[in-house]
C-alpha cells in the first residue's frame, strides 16, 4: 500500500503534534479542525495559537476545515476527544473511500455505550481499515521531534507496517502489535488511574503512596484488559504500563494534573471551566467503573476516581475506604 499523503483529524494538541511528527517524514499533512480560528492560524502563521503554541509548524502541515478536504488522504490519524469520536467519525463516513486505513489516536472509552472507539467506528465507518497509535507520548515532546516511541496496533500486519513506515521517523518509533484491544484498554485506563496519582501528589501523602498508587492501578488495567479480551504482554508493553508510567509520574499529563488540583482542595467543575484541553479520564471513570461493577471485575482505584468525579465522595473519604480495605495477596 502506497501512502503518500496523511490527514489528521483534530486539531487540538496532539492532533497538531503529530501532524507536525508526520511531516518531519516529508509527508504532506492535511490537519482538520473544528475551530475556525486555529485552522486560520496554522495556515496564516504555521502555529496552533490556542493548543500548541510554542511550535512553528512545518510548512508542509496545512489545515482545513472540510472533513471532506482532509477525507481525500491516503491515510487518516483519527484524533478528536474520545467523546467526540462518534460524532465526528460519522460526518466523515460519507466521504473516505472504502479500505481506507484509519488510525486511532484518541484514548478513551465512550461514556455512554461503554464500546471501545474500535467498536465506534465499526459502527460508523465499517468500510474503514482501523489501526490504534497509542503509547507514553506527551504532545510537547512529539512536536519538538524529541524521542518517543509508541505502539501500532492493527489486526492486518502488512497494513501495520506499511502505516509504521508512513508516519515513524528517527524520533518517533512505532513498534507493531496486532493486539488492538490491549492496546485501547492501556491507554483509557492509564487516565482514570493517573488521575489517582495527581491526588497522591496534591494530598502530599508520599513517594511511597505514588509507587503503591501506581503499581496496584496497573493490576487494575491488567483485570480490566483480560476481561476485554487483552493480551498481557500488551499491557505490560508501551500501550499498556508504559504510558501509565509516563502519565502517573509528570504533572505535564493533564489527567495527572487534574488530580493535584483535586488533591489540592480544588472543585472539578473550576479545574475543568479552566481548561481548553480534555481530560478524558474523567469521562473513561464513569464507564470504567460502570463495566467493573456490572462485571465484578476488581477496580478499587477506579472506582475510588469515579465516585470523586461524580461527586459521589470526597477525597480524604476516597483515600481512607482504600487504606482500609482487607489485607490479601499480591497478585495482578
Amino acid at each position: 500500500m502506497k501512502i503518500e499523503t496523511i490527514g489528521v483529524v483534530g486539531a487540538g494538541a496532539w492532533g497538531t503534534a503529530l501532524a507536525q511528527s508526520v511531516a518531519m517524514t516529508g509527508k504532506r499533512v492535511m490537519l482538520w479542525g473544528y475551530e475556525e480560528k486555529s485552522v486560520q492560524d496554522i495556515n496564516a502563521t504555521h502555529t496552533n495559537k490556542v493548543y500548541l503554541p510554542d511550535i512553528t509548524l512545518n510548512s508542509l502541515v496545512t489545515a482545513t476545515s472540510s472533513l471532506e478536504e482532509v477525507s481525500q488522504s491516503d491515510a487518516l490519524l483519527l484524533v478528536p476527544p474520545a467523546q467526540a469520536m462518534r460524532q465526528v467519525v460519522r460526518q466523515l463516513a460519507g466521504f473516505i473511500p472504502d479500505n481506507c486505513p484509519v488510525m486511532i489516536c484518541s484514548k478513551g472509552i465512550e461514556q455512554k455505550t461503554g464500546k471501545l472507539l474500535t467498536e465506534v467506528i465499526a459502527e460508523e465507518m465499517p468500510s474503514a481499515l482501523p489501526a490504534i497509535l497509542s503509547g507514553p507520548s506527551f504532545a510537547a515532546d512529539v512536536a519538538r521531534g524529541l524521542p518517543t516511541a509508541v505502539t501500532l496496533a492493527c489486526d492486518d500486519e502488512t497494513l501495520g507496517y506499511a502505516l509504521i513506515n508512513a508516519i515513524g521517523h528517527r524520533n518517533f518509533r512505532p513498534y507493531f502489535s496486532s493486539d488492538m484491544l490491549g492496546a485501547q484498554v492501556g491507554g483509557a485506563v492509564k487516565n482514570v488511574l493517573a488521575i489517582a496519582a495527581g491526588i497522591v501528589v496534591g494530598k502530599k501523602i508520599g513517594a511511597s503512596a505514588h509507587a503503591a498508587l501506581t503499581t496496584r492501578g496497573f493490576a487494575e488495567l491488567v483485570r480490566f484488559g483480560v476481561f476485554r479480551g487483552a493480551n498481557k504482554e500488551t499491557l505490560k508493553g508501551l500501550s499498556g504500563l508504559g504510558d501509565l508510567i509516563l502519565t502517573c509520574s509528570s504533572i505535564q499529563s493533564r489527567n495527572m494534573s487534574l488530580g493535584k488540583a483535586l488533591g489540592e482542595g480544588q472543585f472539578l467543575e473550576d479545574i475543568l471551566g479552566s481548561r481548553n484541553s480534555v481530560s478524558e479520564g474523567v469521562f473513561t471513570a464513569k464507564a470504567v467503573a460502570r463495566i467493573a461493577a456490572d462485571q465484578d471485575i476488581e477496580m478499587p482505584i477506579c472506582q475510588a476516581v469515579n465516585d470523586i468525579v461524580i461527586g459521589q465522595t470526597n477525597v480524604d473519604d476516597a483515600i481512607a475506604r482504600l487504606l482500609t480495605r482487607p489485607f490479601r495477596g499480591e497478585d495482578i
